[in-house]
């Protein structure tokens, strides 16, 4: 078995694959967190027995949402592959890799965002109607900034999904901490290369959890526990 000392030789390598999976995950961190919000906000104001109904609207956001979280992530990677040709210019590699994982990010953010709307006290609806604002001011001074912390929360929810799936996406070629994972570590035998990869996913995903957990509390007017 490969010792910690040994498996030094693949730092280079273990580099590459933090920097590929970061750029992944930034891509479709901004990507996702833009317009899974716009997508989650226009969920909320057009649903049944809403001020701003519009069932067509959310029938076309809803069912975007319903597919793309319930599509198999590795068959979705792979069905996108002509789509992120045109987009991209290349099916492979970390560019071609932020394409599925934006869209998955989009819909899983849309859905989070959803649901903390949902969670506004009625007041807050009822004293945005009596003022008679604006629909964007409505939209971003009684729904966002109401609604902060858990946006904040659901964004940080998002991103540690964007994780996980970012593991698989050596099946494009776009690398990352998984694909190290696997091509170094399990299929080489290297085992304590593995779970030096397992190790700073786990660290990763736990230093989002705390700024993540940190930024809501800060932003809430609640005490969270």
């Amino acid at each position: 078995m490969t010792s910690l000392k040994d498996a030094m030789i693949y730092l280079p390598e273990l580099a590459l694959a933090l920097k590929q999976t970061m750029y992944m995950i930034g891509v479709s961190m901004v990507f996702g967190m833009v317009f899974g919000l716009i997508i989650g906000t226009v969920l909320f104001l057009c649903r049944k027995k809403e001020t701003w109904q519009q069932r067509c609207l959310y029938n076309i956001s809803s069912s975007y949402v319903n597919i793309i979280r319930s599509f198999p992530f590795l068959l979705l990677v792979v069905t996108l592959i002509p789509l992120t040709r045109v987009m991209v210019g290349t099916g492979f590699g970390p560019k071609s890799a932020s394409v599925s994982l934006s869209l998955v990010a989009i819909a899983i953010f849309a859905r989070l965002c959803e649901q903390v709307l949902l969670d506004i006290p009625k007041s807050v609806l009822i004293l945005s109607e009596s003022l008679g604002v604006t629909r964007w001011q409505h939209v971003y001074h009684f729904l966002w900034l109401e609604a902060r912390s858990g946006l904040v929360l659901s964004a940080t929810s998002m991103l540690i999904s964007l994780v996980s799936y970012s593991t698989v996406m050596g099946v494009v070629g776009g690398g990352g901490i998984g694909d190290f994972a696997i091509r170094y570590g399990y299929q080489r035998y290297e085992y304590i290369v593995m779970m030096l990869a397992i190790v700073i996913m786990i660290v990763l995903v736990g230093l989002i959890q705390l700024v993540g957990y940190k930024i809501a509390k800060k932003l809430d007017k609640r005490t969270l526990s």
